[in-house]
């Protein structure tokens, strides 16, 4: 078991090693909690980070990861994976993993840690993406989990309210990060061009999302419950 320290409140955080979610983890420690981050494969994070190697698709060792924190006040499902599949080119183990890593990760996460959670305080926030709300043609399995994440925060939301517990997404567009640009050179085109087709003229930062999980972690956010709350500097306002 992790060893507890004082009596701050507890974070977890999953692909919580790299970008986005590096980010909400460093701002969860200066907003004053013990912050877990979760990844597949053993790396190093900066101090005081916590971290713990867990496949999030196993479904056991996820629920045994959660049984050993002292406690957890918060549930940040950020882990994801990108990927083309289209019909015309079928990859069904791609699609498999997209889903499992997107989508039954969370709930699983989710599900687990709602055991747990503080009644009045507990928060579940799930990263999703603005393709949870609208698609494109070569990203099916993405755009279904995200779809289906979206869902899924709704009826968790419903179900943890009589208990005070809030639980909501998040629905970033293009953001300045590795996954970005793996999806320029793809697209090809430059980062340059993706921030300019942006009404604001540029992507979102990491920390502006990390900024946003902050606050709906908060005792400020505690009537904000079963929502998508988009970060695309206008984008879909335009669209």
């Amino acid at each position: 078991m992790i060893a507890q320290a004082a009596d701050a409140p507890w974070a977890l955080v999953t692909g919580g090693t790299r970008g986005i979610g590096l980010s909400i983890a460093q701002a969860l420690v200066t907003a004053g909690y013990e912050v877990v981050v979760v990844a597949r494969h053993a790396v190093s994070v900066p101090a005081p980070l916590r971290f713990m190697s867990v496949d999030i698709t196993d479904t056991q060792a996820v629920r045994h990861a959660i049984s050993t924190l002292p406690r957890i006040d918060l549930l940040v499902n950020n882990a994801g994976l990108a990927g083309a599949n289209t019909p015309d080119d079928p990859d069904d183990a791609l699609w498999a993993q997209i889903l499992a890593t997107n989508l039954t990760a969370a709930w699983v996460c989710s599900s687990a840690a709602l055991k747990r959670l503080p009644d009045h305080s507990g928060r579940i926030i799930n990263i999703a993406s603005i393709l949870g709300l609208r698609a494109v043609p070569d990203q099916p399995a993405y755009c279904a989990a995200k779809h289906g994440l979206i869902g899924l925060t709704r009826s968790m939301a419903l179900h943890a309210a009589a208990r005070g517990i809030t639980v909501n997404a998040i629905c970033p567009g293009w953001v300045e990060t590795e996954m970005s640009a793996a999806r320029f050179e793809a697209l090809g085109i430059t980062r340059e061009q993706a921030g300019a087709g942006i009404p604001i003229g540029r992507m979102s930062t990491p920390q502006e999302i990390a900024n946003l999980v902050v606050f709906l972690a908060g005792a400020g956010a505690a009537s904000i419950t079963g929502q998508a709350l988009v970060v695309d500097g206008g984008s879909s306002t335009a669209a």
